[in-house]
């Protein structure tokens, strides 16, 4: 692994590995090399260990040993209203303080934090213009799940230096949808799990770096097109990647009239490396490595 200064085949736990996005993150480090060990409370192809995030003895024994740790389960936002509050404090935040003990007792170098876009809350709720979502951006929290997100994200950070080095990836909507649906959301708001995987690999990588990082799919629009945006998306989509608009005519998915939100991942570009390729051609079925004939025009 050309930025990793860790053993050869280095072990790796990644909790949540039975979820859409841990499976893709742990099929991403073995492919990079890495030792997965997968921990989850459902069976799946990377799951190693079974059982609770909170049960101790189960948690000094799966992390003992591992090298880094890619931190993915946690209620989602469909649990909201059907899991009591509590029950997602207890998961998504008391027990990531557990973990973060448990590998800074262990002598676990690298942390990773799979937070969500959905932190913003309500800071992506429009006015005169589609928001941009970037890092800047301040979260206002909408309900349990985002709070309790932002609060692990408080932890995680809390725990970086002193040996253990940590850093959280709020990734943007990435669960499965219809094709129509999930091509329009790769425009602005959506991004593919394989480009998740890659961010998270990258950022088990790149111990040295931490903070907070907004992982979403290719860039599409400028911070200049937010007004136009927000009032008529397909002129600035038909501006700024007529091949997308072509793209979309053939496969007959409609383009939306309005685009509220745009995330960016530019700091993760810069900061970790992390370039996705999988955008609304992916979706179709095209090969990530041909969308010159959709790529945006730059800015």
């Amino acid at each position: 692994m050309s930025t990793v200064d860790l053993v050869a085949s280095p072990e790796v736990l990644v909790t949540g590995s039975s979820g859409v996005v841990g499976a893709a993150i742990a099929q991403e480090l073995d492919w990079a090399g890495w030792t997965v060990r997968g921990w989850d409370i459902r069976p799946g192809r990377w799951t190693t260990h079974r059982g609770d995030l909170r049960e101790p003895a189960l948690r000094a024994h799966v992390v003992a040993g591992v090298e880094g740790i890619v931190h993915a389960a946690a209620l989602h936002a469909p649990h909201v209203g059907k899991v009591p509050n509590e029950e997602f404090r207890s998961v998504n935040v008391d027990a990531t303080a557990a973990l973060l003990e448990q590998a800074a007792r262990s002598g676990v170098r690298r942390v990773v934090y799979t937070s969500s876009t959905s932190v913003y809350g309500h800071a992506l709720v429009p006015r005169d213009r589609a928001v941009w979502v970037n890092e800047t951006l301040a979260p206002r929290p909408r309900d349990v799940y985002d709070e309790t997100k932002l609060q692990a994200e408080t932890l995680i950070g809390g725990h970086h230096g002193d040996g253990l080095s940590t850093v959280a990836l709020r990734i943007a909507r990435c669960f499965p949808e219809p094709p129509a649906i999930q091509a329009a959301h790769r425009l602005y708001r959506g991004v593919d799990p394989r480009d998740v995987a890659r961010a998270h690999r990258l950022a088990l990588e790149r111990h040295d770096v931490g903070g907070v990082f907004t992982i979403a799919g290719p860039l599409m629009f400028c911070p200049a097109d937010t007004e136009a945006l927000w009032r008529d998306a397909a002129s600035v989509l038909a501006r700024r990647a007529p091949g997308v608009t072509a793209l979309f005519r053939r496969s007959g998915w409609p383009l939306p009239a309005r685009i509220d939100r745009v995330y960016d991942s530019s700091a993760a570009s810069g900061r970790l490396g992390y370039h996705p390729v999988h955008g609304p051609e992916s979706v179709a079925g095209g090969e990530p490595s041909s969308p010159r004939r959709v790529a945006p025009r730059p800015c």
